[in-house]
């Protein structure tokens, strides 16, 4: 069942990204046959449909308490199922809108209860849990890419084990392998017979409707008409909470014999909707009829009066293009222009006339068939609104809708449209003439590209690359290179077929082609769909081979090697664009372009260095390209390049070091090479903002190291990087903080930071709302405040107030960030204790943190408690809010941070009342006892502190002694830590004297 939600089930997301399946007819057909299994799984296979989930479905019902009876209690907004599992836990539990389910028969019984509502029910938790095997099995029958080895790890261990669980997880597993079977064998057959409609054939097929629309009686209907005028930049006209459903726009169709139709477009199909809604400037949008696949079809169902008069409209309905006659005509001119024989070029001239012919062809079929099948264009693939991606692209680009009115359009559009009559004409000298021609033209000017698109122009551009003419291919190719600049005719080469014959043009012998067809891929590739194009038709693998060119180390090329040089820089452009998506990465590293990578690094051609460098800067994102660069050797020549006279080599090397100094052997290196100093030296670039963003990052993540921070100290490049703190981008700043605030670990760093007026920026920017930036603020202020004399410039400005702030943030990590911050401000400040209370609502809102579910959130949290204890008022209002039992629900954690920040915490609180014994009360003695086991040292320390306060009270003392504490605070008595020497001991004591209290008292 996963493989198939994940695989054939149509998925939009909505809002924050939450998946929600679409109302399409495949999904439909899906969910039924899902709800026929589990109906059925309870009375078929009775022992499987007991079987207790690993963890519950749960999933936001519409079901009310009401409809549950028989088999279920009942009480107030609480449903819960009388069968019970093995811990006395009911299989179904209701409460408030949310339900939990943890067996097939509960699932079977709940469909039966749900009846007309099952489809929605069955939606919902499918939505909610898009994994379910994961929910009713375990994590290891998860559904994974490729090969799945599930199956037979689980035989081995029904072979080995002979237990009856295991053996029934492998029952429930091959039900479910084969229901996945069948609905992917469903959606398949559905999928071949269904064509997904787009804005642009949704548009084409409106507009040609209403060229045969009227009040005459020949024409096919009265009106036809949008709901709306207005259009998205996706082409949609429907509001974009229906976009997410699919939904493109909504017609109002007048035919000659029925009333208005009220109709909905969307991907999956055309369908009757529910009309306008009385007295709200709003349509019913729930489906009222069948699918179809088009406006025409749906009409012809509908409405016998059109179907009357499109067979009337036939004749003039369809009309053969223009430039047909043109093409005729064109053959005899150009024979006579050209003072040639036309036998000369038969081989070619056929060649190239049957390509034109084709096209020709298509078009006059496209044009024939556009209103009865409009969904067969291939055009404006970029437009579908629920076109999804197996991969992650990291800048997918959105094209722009031009729209020109004709006498706006300049000379050269006039111009460029007489002369594609001489292109289309068919013979190779008058094609290769006009192409040159063409290139007369500024065909980096738009309007310039635009008509070559609008006229038909582009089509025989593409197929003119399948001829065997080579002249002809390169100059075809000249054109596509310049034009590809534009990403509406970048599409449209896509849509075309271009890249998969640009694929095959990389195998010529010619290299002028092959450096042409890899420069205009190059080009292309800048969006998701044409990189998988390029990766699924062999592309990566013949661009990696482009790259095994020439003696890279030769200073004086021949012209010879000089080509290859140029295939290589070609090469590796169309690589660089393609490495942006994740797969593409992993397919060159398979074709084994690393290697050859890091022998063109060691080139000193600026033109070749700078696709390569930017190549490798995409893929260090991915840890197997980053131990590649640091084991080839190539953070030597990314270093050495950083030097360059040409920015942009410096920025992609500067990237690249960014990515690569997550790891600290590669930050060693660079600084072993010498990197430092030219990094620091490129701070005082500052106009250049990409330059500067690369560089302040790689200076960030180089800074992690503290013997880097010393080297950064030497070239000045603190003051430097304090300097550029105002009038930055945020994409600047959250690289120079993040240095600032690694650079902080050191005393000096951060009297230098405060002498050169660093502080008030800092604070400053914690008003900001770049996230990652206000949690680099956070860090950079907090590690500034370990100092007094900066403490008070932070107090001064009120920074402390603002990081208490913070914590309101909905993000964990800013959270997380702002409290660490605030533990050594409450340190260094002067009167902590009045500073904290006159926060109004602070300690309140620090105490509920201790709700959140993020360790490190909670480890910090539990820090700044510590901090905010030492003062006694303070103490006293945060137990007044329940500090006590909240850090004791903290107590069985395995995370070795929160336990020692946590045991901090409670030591300090029992410093209040009866605290010491509401921590006995609320059980959080002898979890804290299991904290001794811990490997960390600093975990030993602070629990033992906190067992010391805590054996003050004699029912904690016997809760220690009982879990086993003495033996192990034994051990530590003998430590060289002194404080955990003393806690220890101390605690040791306290028991002891309880213990012979009670013998004194019991004996006399």
């Amino acid at each position: 069942m996963g493989a198939a939600l994940a695989r054939a089930a149509q998925w939009t997301a909505a809002g924050s990204g939450t998946g929600t399946l679409e109302i399409t007819p495949l999904n439909e057909s899906l969910l039924n046959q899902i709800i026929k299994f589990v109906e059925d799984f309870s009375t078929r296979h009775p022992q499987e449909a007991a079987f207790v989930f690993r963890e519950p479905l749960e999933w936001k019902t519409e079901l009310g308490c009401s409809v549950f009876g028989e088999g279920y209690e009942i009480s107030a907004a609480t449903v819960q199922s009388e069968a019970k599992d093995k811990d006395g836990q009911p299989l179904l539990l209701l409460t408030a809108s949310t339900l939990r389910v943890r067996s097939f028969d509960q699932l079977s019984r709940l469909l039966q209860i749900a009846m007309e509502k099952k489809l929605q029910e069955v939606q919902t938790c499918l939505e909610a849990n898009r994994d379910p095997i994961v929910k009713i099995l375990g994590p290891e029958y998860g559904t994974v890419e490729g090969e799945d080895m599930s199956m037979l790890h689980l035989l081995d261990k029904v072979e080995k084990d002979d237990d009856p669980e295991t053996e029934m997880k492998m029952q429930i597993s091959l039900r479910l392998h084969q229901l996945d079977f069948q609905l992917l064998n469903s959606s398949l057959k559905h999928i071949s017979q269904d064509i997904r409609l787009n804005p642009a054939a949704i548009n084409s097929e409106v507009n040609l409707l209403k060229n045969f629309s009227g009040k005459g009686e020949d024409t096919v209907l009265e009106s036809l008409e949008y709901t709306s005028d207005y259009m998205f930049s996706n082409g949609c006209r429907a509001p974009p909470w229906r976009q997410v459903h699919g939904e493109i726009c909504y017609l109002v169709i007048k035919p000659h014999d029925t009333d208005p139709l009220y109709i909905t477009c969307s991907t999956a199909g055309v369908f009757l909707n529910g009309g306008q809604l009385k007295g709200k400037n709003d349509i019913d949008y729930e489906r009222k009829s069948d699918v179809y696949k088009d406006i025409a079809t749906f009409l012809r169902e509908r409405s016998p009066r059109f179907v009357e008069n499109m067979a009337k409209q036939e004749p003039t309905f369809y009309l053969e293009p223009t430039y047909e006659k043109d093409y005729q005509h064109m053959e005899v001119v150009d024979a006579k222009v050209s003072g040639q024989s036309e036998n000369l070029y038969d081989f070619t001239e056929k060649n190239v006339c049957e390509k034109v012919k084709r096209s020709a062809a298509i078009r006059r079929s496209i044009d024939k068939k556009k209103l009865e099948s409009s969904m067969n264009k291939t055009s404006s693939r970029f437009e579908d609104v629920s076109e999804t991606s197996s991969e992650t692209e990291e800048d997918e680009e959105q094209p722009v809708r031009h729209q020109e009115a004709n006498t706006d359009l300049p000379s050269e559009y006039w111009g460029i449209q007489k002369l594609a009559k001489y292109l289309k004409g068919g013979n190779p000298t008058a094609t290769v003439i006009a192409l040159c021609s063409m290139r007369d033209f500024n065909l980096a000017q738009e309007t310039c590209q635009l008509a070559i698109r609008d006229i038909g122009c582009l089509e025989v551009l593409v197929n003119l690359l399948d001829t065997e003419e080579i002249k002809c291919q390169i100059g075809s190719l000249k054109v596509l290179r310049e034009i590809s600049q534009n990403t509406l005719i970048r599409h449209a080469i896509a849509d075309l077929g271009g890249l998969q014959i640009m694929v095959k043009i990389l195998d010529s012998p010619d290299k002028d082609l092959k450096c042409l067809a890899a420069e205009t891929i190059a080009n292309v590739a800048r969006f998701g769909q044409a990189r998988r194009t390029v990766r699924r038709h062999g592309g990566i693998k013949r661009l990696v081979g482009l790259l095994e060119y020439v003696s890279v180390g030769s200073t004086s090329l021949t012209p010879y090697q000089t080509k290859d040089t140029e295939i290589a820089r070609c090469g590796a452009l169309a690589l660089w664009s393609c490495s942006k998506s994740t797969k593409n990465k992993e397919a060159i590293r398979k074709a084994g372009g690393i290697p050859l990578l890091a022998r063109w690094l060691k080139c000193s051609h600026a033109n070749m260095l700078t696709p390569v460098v930017g190549t490798l800067q995409e893929c260090a994102s991915e840890p197997s390209y980053r131990l590649a660069i640091r084991t080839e050797g190539m953070i030597e020549n990314l270093v050495k390049n950083l030097s360059s006279e040409h920015e942009e080599l410096q920025m992609h090397c500067a990237s690249a070091i960014f990515k690569c100094a997550e790891d600290k052997e590669t930050r060693d290196l660079v600084r072993q090479h010498g990197g430092l100093q030219p990094l620091s030296v490129l701070l005082g670039n500052s106009e250049n903002k990409q330059l500067l963003a690369a560089v302040t990052g790689a200076i960030w993540k180089c800074a992690i190291s503290g013997e880097n921070v010393s080297k950064f100290r030497e070239y000045k490049a603190i003051e430097a990087l304090v300097g550029l703190l105002p009038d930055q981008p945020e994409e600047v700043l959250v690289n120079i903080v993040g240095a600032l605030g690694e650079c902080c670990q050191e005393p000096v760093n951060r009297t230098i930071i405060r002498k050169c007026g660093g502080i008030p920026h800092l604070v400053k920017l914690l008003t900001g709302t770049d996230q990652t930036l206000l949690v680099n603020v956070t860090k950079a202020v907090g590690a500034c405040a370990t100092e007094p004399e900066n403490m008070m410039v932070i107090d001064r400005l009120d920074g402390v107030r603002l990081l208490w702030s913070l914590l309101k943030s909905p993000n964990p990590d800013i959270q997380a960030s702002a409290a660490w911050a605030i533990c050594p401000c409450i340190e260094n400040a002067k009167d902590a204790g009045e500073m904290v209370r006159s926060f109004v609502g602070g300690l309140e809102l620090i105490v509920n943190l201790l709700k959140s579910k993020n360790k490190e959130v909670l480890a910090s949290v539990c820090a700044a408690i510590t901090n905010i204890a030492k003062d006694e008022e303070n103490l006293a209002v945060i137990t007044d809010h329940g500090v006590v039992p909240l850090l004791s629900k903290l107590a069985n954690t395995n995370n070795n941070k929160l336990r020692r920040h946590l045991a901090e915490a409670i030591s300090q609180c029992c410093m209040w009342g009866s605290n010491t014994v509401t921590f006995g009360e609320t059980k959080a003695v002898a979890p804290l006892v299991r904290y001794l086991k811990s490997n960390d040292p600093s975990v030993h320390r602070a629990t033992a502190q906190a067992l010391y306060q805590l054996s003050e009270d004699p029912n904690n003392c016997i809760t220690m002694h009982e879990n086993g504490v003495v033996k192990l605070l034994l051990a530590m008595v003998g430590s060289t830590d002194e404080t955990l020497q003393e806690a220890a001991a101390g605690c040791i004591a306290n028991i002891r004297r309880l213990a012979l209290a009670t013998e004194k008292a019991k004996y006399g």
